[in-house]
């Protein structure tokens, strides 16, 4: 019980007042785009970009640590988009985005929030590790099979350019490069830029999670509550299943694996949604799969931690 109030209620309240600002009208859905689009496309980042230059890039990039995260990643999308097809009967494209949300679980917003408040801030080398690539490869992997779906296997130029572009052209892959490159070429940083970086981190996750809240509000569950509950019991609990059972047999040590099945164990993002959005293609499940998952998070998070060692 103590985990859930010190760790989870913080970051699940501001959430919820976020949810509550649009509910009642203090905040518009612009206004809330507008705090969405600066925690992720620049707060967020700088987050990322200091992690990447404080973390010890030899102990962070662990193959084990990676390879039982990504590997449990394409392990759920696979099997979600086999059973979107097998169970639910819906075509190969929607299957696609059903496992696209299974795969992409919150790992900036919550993960990093959950694992920092459960571990403390020096616990986070392993999220950065992760969330590093996660974009990359999950856009990475949604992006290929839809576009093979979609081309029928013609034009392998344009499904590389369309790959490499998404993956590109992502801030958070930006940040990312720019950090490793400072820790890597050991590039000293001013006071003053260190200073205008850690204000700038110190607003990142509460913005975000509040930008988060107002989101959700929009995402009303509608239809097909059968794909939503698949895609919450893929996400939340079989996803986290992998790669503990991965990362055990792999012999991660103890901090690595609380920051990959953590990561793992966190709801749907938003990045869901924008997927779907970019295809028109299973937005309503989407959608309403954020909302819900988020919510069921409050207990299987906890769960997890109680588990955890």
């Amino acid at each position: 019980m103590q985990v859930l109030l010190d760790v989870i209620s913080p970051v699940f309240m501001v959430i919820g007042l976020g949810y509550v600002t649009v509910w009642r009208g203090l905040f518009t859905s612009e206004d809330i785009d507008t705090l969405m689009k600066f925690a992720q496309s620049f707060a967020i980042p700088f987050l990322l970009f200091k992690g990447m230059t404080d973390i010890d890039l030899e102990q962070s990039f662990q193959p084990e640590l990676l390879g039982s995260f990504y590997i449990g990643s394409i392990t759920i999308f696979f099997l979600g988009t086999v059973g979107a097809r097998l169970v639910f009967k819906r075509d190969l494209e929607d299957c696609i985005t059903i496992g696209f949300c299974c795969m992409f679980c919150n790992s900036l917003v919550l993960g990093l929030a959950i694992t920092e408040r459960a571990y403390g801030s020096d616990a986070l080398q392993g999220n950065f590790a992760i969330v590093t690539l996660h974009a990359p490869f999950c856009y990475g992997v949604g992006i290929a099979a839809m576009e093979i779906t979609l081309n029928k296997g013609k034009n392998p130029i344009k499904l590389i350019q369309n790959v490499a572009v998404a993956m590109f052209r992502n801030a958070l892959m930006i940040a990312f490069i720019a950090g490793f490159i400072v820790n890597f070429y050991n590039i000293p940083l001013t006071n003053t830029v260190s200073n205008v970086i850690g204000m700038v981190v110190q607003v990142a996750l509460p913005t975000a999670l509040l930008g988060m809240g107002g989101v959700l509000y929009r995402y009303r569950p509608m239809s097909d509550i059968g794909p939503i509950i698949m895609i919450s019991i893929a996400s939340l609990i079989l996803h986290p299943i992998f790669v503990l059972f991965l990362g055990t047999h792999l012999a991660l040590d103890t901090q690595a694996i609380r920051s990959a099945v953590l990561t793992s164990a966190m709801a749907p993002g938003i990045n869901a949604y924008i997927f779907s959005n970019m295809y028109k293609r299973g937005q309503k499940i989407a959608a309403s799969t954020v909302l819900v998952a988020t919510i069921g998070s409050l207990f299987t998070i906890w769960a997890w931690l109680e588990m955890l060692p």
